[in-house]
């Protein structure tokens, strides 16, 4: 087990990243329009997320695996993240990101990143396309909480030594078991929730906040 001096918990899609993933896998499928907007209201929090997601994942069944290339060559970076990775890692931090998003495509842009680990849910595959399905446990806002939990522990950090940055309504559940919770490019609901919110959608603006 190695020894961390603090832990920051990132979201991924809109947060590590400027993209939402499924919105990108969805255009594959001619069908981003009518997901954009089940996303845009799961992350206000007006439907359960779980719920939202499998239907969002239905609307990719058939989308070839191929298809995965070309969605990761469309990955933006959010602006200020290669700062703040290399600021944690300067101080004796680690970097986690936990995703509602795909481990399909986190597993390429997260180590280009400096990303130390990360969790995302896993996409079920028919005949070298998409099944339409997630593959085990949803990561939801309480799955995001328990990782944050369980990572902290794991690196002998104390919860006060914890910073979650997100955007989304699932990820306030691990926003308030964390030591600060940061709204982040966020929805309405969560910037009224969060302890801190950062304005501009530049994550170096989180750098003066690291123990």
């Amino acid at each position: 087990m190695t020894a961390a001096r603090f832990l920051v918990v990132l979201d991924a899609d809109s947060t590590l990243i400027r993209n939402e993933v499924i919105e990108l896998l969805a255009d594959e499928a001619g069908r981003r329009a009518e997901v954009q907007a089940a996303t845009e209201a799961a992350m206000r929090g007006e439907v359960d997320f779980a719920a939202s997601l499998r239907s969002r994942v239905a609307a990719l069944e058939g989308v070839p695996l191929s298809a995965y290339e070309r969605v990761i060559s469309r990955i933006e970076p959010t602006q200020g993240v290669h700062e703040l990775i290399a600021a944690v890692h300067d101080r004796g931090g680690v970097v986690g990101v936990v995703s509602g998003g795909f481990h399909e495509i986190l597993d390429h842009v997260a180590p280009g990143l400096g990303v130390d680990r990360w969790r995302a849910n896993r996409l079920d595959v028919s005949a070298d396309a998409l099944a339409g399905t997630v593959d085990g446990e949803i990561v939801d806002a309480a799955v995001k909480a328990a990782t944050l939990a369980q990572w902290a522990d794991e690196l002998g950090v104390s919860r006060r030594a914890t910073i979650a940055i997100g955007d989304g309504a699932n990820d306030l559940t691990m926003m308030a078991v964390a030591g600060l919770g940061v709204a982040f490019n966020a929805k309405p609901a969560v910037r009224a929730a969060a302890a801190l919110v950062v304005g501009p959608q530049d994550l170096s603006e989180v750098i003066p906040l690291l123990p």
